[in-house]
């Protein structure tokens, strides 16, 4: 089997060049956060460049993902098909594509994986209440005008609370699709294990599984219906720099639901610090995790060697069990 040189591995690669080199039908579930192709956060974003919090704040330099510009989704829209188009092939038939996005650009990554000859089956929403608000007031440039400063002052008063129109973003899409099944849906799984989803996996209190969830406390009621596990403190890693860590509690929620099979081969394409890759290990499933950063292999193997050292440093705790069930208690 090809794929042997890199189950259970981290490869330091570009995506593009790797994934042909996998064999065809070969994996169950490809569970990913890739670039999301808005400013500096494109296929050749620079780790530097993005991490830099000189001038951050200024409107010459704005944060990476701020900056609009049409082009981005048409950009992201052509990559994300050659990519689509690889992991259609390797996949077994049947097979789950999970991908993560931001929400401004889902549409544009849902057609490319749709128009790659996947079904689009649904959309995961992680629904989280903290967030950093990224629109922007007009007084910098009013400031610029070449008026007078009373007149200033009158635009600034009736332009008070009037931003760039972007609202706090909380939630991320991720799309649910699926390589078209052998025949029915029985058949693919006796023949390939792999095309149906436990829904002996639970959510919340105990709950059918759903299309949204998160992992904060937000009221009763939602807590109820979508909690899922709290990170706890040791599994990002003090030395994890990554500025988008997934929760490892999504990641297993996604493969559990997904990969059947005790031999399931989980592949992450964009595997940033590793999260995907630990997920797949803890739940005893094997993976291939492809990173074009050298920095960030380093990190995921550090977290996978971590893993193999103390089997239990991702387990919720016992204080985090109990305080989730205090949560989940209907009064």
């Amino acid at each position: 089997m090809k794929n042997n040189k890199f189950i259970n591995k981290i490869v330091c690669a570009d995506t593009l060049d790797l994934l042909p080199q996998i064999e065809e039908n070969s994996i169950d579930v490809v569970l990913t956060d890739p670039p999301y192709f808005l400013d500096k956060l494109d296929n050749n974003w620079d780790y530097e460049e993005v991490s830099n919090q000189n001038n951050q704040y200024t409107i010459k330099s704005l944060p990476a993902g701020m900056k609009f510009d049409r082009e981005q989704g048409k950009r992201f829209y052509a990559w994300y098909l050659d990519i689509s188009k690889e992991i259609f092939r390797i996949l077994k038939p049947g097979g789950f594509f999970f991908s993560f996005s931001s929400p401004r650009l889902y549409h544009r990554m849902a057609s490319a994986i749709d128009d790659a000859g996947f079904e689009i089956r649904d959309t995961f929403m992680w629904l989280y209440t903290q967030n950093q608000a990224k629109a922007m007031g007009v007084d910098h440039f009013i400031k610029k005008m070449n008026i007078d400063e009373k007149a200033k002052e009158k635009i600034k008063e009736k332009l008070n609370g009037w931003k760039t129109p972007q609202i706090k973003s909380c939630f991320e899409p991720i799309a649910m699709a699926q390589k078209p099944t052998d025949q029915t849906y029985l058949n693919n799984m006796l023949k390939h294990e792999v095309g149906m989803f436990n829904t002996n996996v639970k959510i919340g209190d105990n709950m059918y599984p759903a299309n949204v969830f998160t992992i904060d406390s937000i009221n009763e009621l939602i807590d109820r219906a979508f909690l899922l596990p709290k990170p706890t403190k040791k599994e990002k890693g003090e030395y994890n720099d990554h500025k988008t860590v997934k929760p490892i509690a999504i990641c297993e929620y996604l493969i559990n639901l997904s990969a059947f099979s005790k031999n399931a081969v989980v592949l992450d394409p964009f595997v940033g610090s590793g999260t995907t890759a630990v997920a797949a290990k803890k739940l005893g499933k094997k993976y291939i995790g492809i990173d074009a950063n050298e920095k960030y292999v380093k990190i995921s193997e550090r977290r996978l060697k971590e893993l193999d050292e103390k089997p239990n440093l991702f387990k919720t705790g016992k204080a985090e069990r109990k305080n989730l069930q205090i949560e989940l208690q209907v009064i």
